[in-house]
């Protein structure tokens, strides 16, 4: 007999760190909503983007278009106040918020994470603290990472996008439908608050979408949180966001104080 009040069929966490985020893994978010329940938790304000309530709106519609419902949608970096770009700052702030959605789903809850892959010092530094997390709770093998964009063996200012990291391992990748790729194109054009973001990021994602049309997953290795994402720049040193020596003294000194 299942536990009083326990969810039948699979469950699927995803943690975000910014609100649009969710566009690096909308295949996997429409395929778990139809098999079972999913909750979505994002852990920055969103706020160096444009006006947070503004942007949780539109991921809540993005969300809710996908299959998932508004009360399954947690916004805790607006709530906590963790401020976009500084993650790093605030890594027991994060891991407190992450611990109370992995602990209060079942424990064979299926978690997906923003990969480690240098594009972003908010995704690298949330994706540390969640693979610590599962670590410790045992369940490292349920974690799945999904890479969004990033700088590896790209010249000047350019970047891929969707593109998982040779050294994060074996990719598991599933086939989009002709109709969802054009249905996930349109829901990119649903952040009107990231206009400039998108006018950049936009026509690679649909290059790589309508070209590949594959989701892509990897597994999460422990291992490589102590090792630079890639050779070279990584695309958030590029573009003067943060140094990954910073990156990695932040992610050090958290777990020193008893984090793994």
């Amino acid at each position: 007999m299942p536990a009083e009040g326990a969810v039948a069929g699979p469950v699927a966490v995803f943690l975000f760190a910014h609100q649009d985020d969710e566009f690096g893994v909308y295949e996997c978010i429409a395929r778990s909503a139809k098999a079972g329940k999913v909750v979505c938790a994002y852990l920055t304000d969103g706020g160096a983007g444009g006006d947070p309530q503004r942007r949780d709106a539109e991921s809540r519609e993005v969300l809710r278009r996908l299959g998932v419902p508004p009360e399954n949608v947690q916004f805790l970096g607006t709530v906590a106040g963790i401020p976009d770009g500084r993650l790093h700052d605030h890594l027991d702030a994060v891991a407190q918020r992450v611990a109370s959605v992995l602990d209060a789903q079942p424990e064979s809850a299926l978690v997906h994470v923003l990969a480690w892959e240098g594009g972003h010092p908010d995704h690298d530094g949330l994706h540390a603290v969640t693979a610590v997390l599962m670590h410790a709770r045992g369940r490292l093998a349920q974690l799945r990472q999904f890479p969004v964009y990033h700088a590896a063996r790209c010249p000047g200012p350019f970047f891929r996008v969707l593109s998982p990291l040779v050294q994060n391992g074996p990719v598991e990748r599933w086939r989009i439908g002709i109709v969802d790729r054009f249905r996930q194109l349109r829901h990119c054009l649903r952040y009107p608050s990231q206009r400039k973001t998108w006018m950049g990021l936009f026509p690679f994602v649909a290059l790589r979408l309508l070209w590949r049309g594959r989701q892509s997953l990897q597994r999460v290795q422990l291992a490589r949180i102590a090792e630079r994402p890639h050779e070279g720049p990584l695309y958030y040193e590029k573009r003067g966001f943060l140094r990954y020596e910073r990156m990695r003294e932040a992610i050090d000194a958290w777990r020193s104080r008893g984090q793994g």
